[in-house]
């Protein structure tokens, strides 16, 4: 029965972006990386200087408009599914790109989700991986670069309607380019719309969306998770987040507890999500939540344990959660009819890797107000 209730247990994965969406097991201490190898080895960012920009004719995110709900406890006291935009909705557009938390905006979501980590001039960027292997057209460590060298890169190089498939025909990857100036940007935007983004320009672009922020937690030249490196990480978010006024509007996870722990005692007042190592203690009844846990962000299965089971789900409202799912299977979750099912299971949310598609569905069936 106990090693029954630690593999249910373990299903409870706190972050809301656990690794390769396309697979059905997060790795939590690890890079979590989106489909490549990590690699120590970097290729010397380009040279060639990304075009200038000026402002657009036509400002895609001036047609954003304000959410229901602006701060996280409004959010959790409307009574109805919250839509997240997982990485701004990686399924459909470039992650974590400005271009994808727009498009996310627009469609109508009420969460923003994001990963962050320090660059090597300790700035706090929107970045999932270790590397920028797996959405750039180069590779090395995120840590070993600069903010000035990661936003020289194509941060669309690699997208395409086929998740992380790297051998079609140059075609399939449409956003390849706009970066760099080979091709024109989509009406609304503009070149630097596919750049990695600071965690700074995410909040300050969307002041009134709710951001569900996860700390990473970087590899180091040993190859083990470097703690002090996302402990560092966690103190300079914690100060962007005071800096910028969203105590209120933010709640942020991490899968490693001693990361958040140090997060939660550098933004006291700031809503948290459960780490890992914490949903295990409190589902085998030895620890409580933190009294800074609002939401569990949890994969709905994990191996043979159903986590939307009417048992799950229940325990998780008790302990005064709502729950928010993300899916681990794109696949066979990424879709409208999966996305309703977690609702009719019990859920308060689905983080949606199509989140355009989630609004859309929430509406039909009545769920969610109209936009």
């Amino acid at each position: 029965m106990r090693r029954l209730l630690m593999i249910l247990a373990l299903a409870l994965i706190v972050s809301s972006c656990g690794g390769d969406t396309t697979t059905s097991e997060a790795t939590p201490d690890a890079g979590d990386d989106l489909g490549t190898e990590a690699t120590v080895e970097t290729t010397e960012p380009p040279v060639t200087e990304p075009p200038s920009t000026t402002v657009a004719e036509l400002v895609a995110r001036d047609g954003v408009e304000t959410p229901e709900a602006s701060t996280l406890e409004d959010l959790l006291a409307l009574g109805r599914p919250i839509v997240t935009g997982h990485a701004g909705g990686d399924q459909a557009y470039p992650h974590s790109s400005m271009f994808a938390f727009t498009e996310a905006a627009l469609a109508g979501v009420d969460v923003l989700e994001m990963d962050v980590q320090l660059t090597g001039d300790k700035v706090l960027v929107v970045q999932h991986d270790d590397t920028v292997d797996a959405t750039t057209e180069t590779s090395g460590r995120v840590r070993d670069l600069t903010l000035a060298e990661l936003q020289a890169l194509d941060n669309g190089y690699w997208w395409n309607d086929d998740w992380q498939n790297r051998e079609r025909d140059e075609s399939s990857y449409v956003w390849r380019g706009v970066r760099t100036g080979k091709i024109a940007p989509p009406a609304g935007y503009q070149a630097d719309d596919f750049k990695v983004e600071t965690f700074r320009a995410v909040a300050e672009a969307f002041p009134n969306h709710v951001l569900d922020v996860e700390i990473k937690v970087p590899r180091g030249d040993d190859g083990e998770i470097d703690l002090d490196f996302a402990i560092e990480g966690a103190r300079v978010l914690a100060e962007e987040i005071a800096a910028l006024g969203r105590t209120d509007s933010v709640i942020v996870v991490s899968f490693n507890g001693t990361v958040l722990n140090a997060f939660r005692e550098l933004a006291p007042d700031v809503a948290t999500s459960p780490a890992e190592d914490e949903l295990v203690a409190w589902y085998l009844g030895v620890a409580g939540v933190h009294p800074n846990d609002r939401v569990a962000q949890v994969p709905p299965t994990f191996e043979v344990i159903d986590v939307l089971s009417a048992e799950v789900v229940a325990r998780v409202k008790e302990a005064g959660l709502a729950m928010w799912i993300w899916p681990n299977d794109a696949d066979a979750q990424e879709n409208a009819d999966f996305y309703a099912e977690v609702i009719a299971a019990g859920a308060d949310g689905i983080i949606a890797g199509r989140p355009a598609v989630a609004v859309e569905r929430y509406r039909a069936d009545g769920l969610i107000p109209a936009g």
